[in-house]
């Protein structure tokens, strides 16, 4: 659910997965690994919520 909230959110703000792991300064395939892990580290995930301009809860809404 994640994954999919991020890859909706990144899609409506013209971003790629690839350049929102490059901006947060993640390594490249992270985001795509929590398709099949809802567990990412809180502070990756608190990086990608900020880069996105959203909440973390957004992030993790089903």
């Amino acid at each position: 659910m994640i994954f999919e909230n991020i890859q909706r959110i990144a899609q409506e703000k013209n971003l790629t997965i690839q350049s929102i792991e490059k901006g947060c300064g993640l390594s490249g395939g992270i985001i795509s690994k929590w398709k099949e892990s809802n567990n990412p580290k809180i502070d990756n995930l608190k990086k990608v919520a900020d880069s996105l301009g959203v909440t973390i809860e957004q992030l993790i809404a089903k």
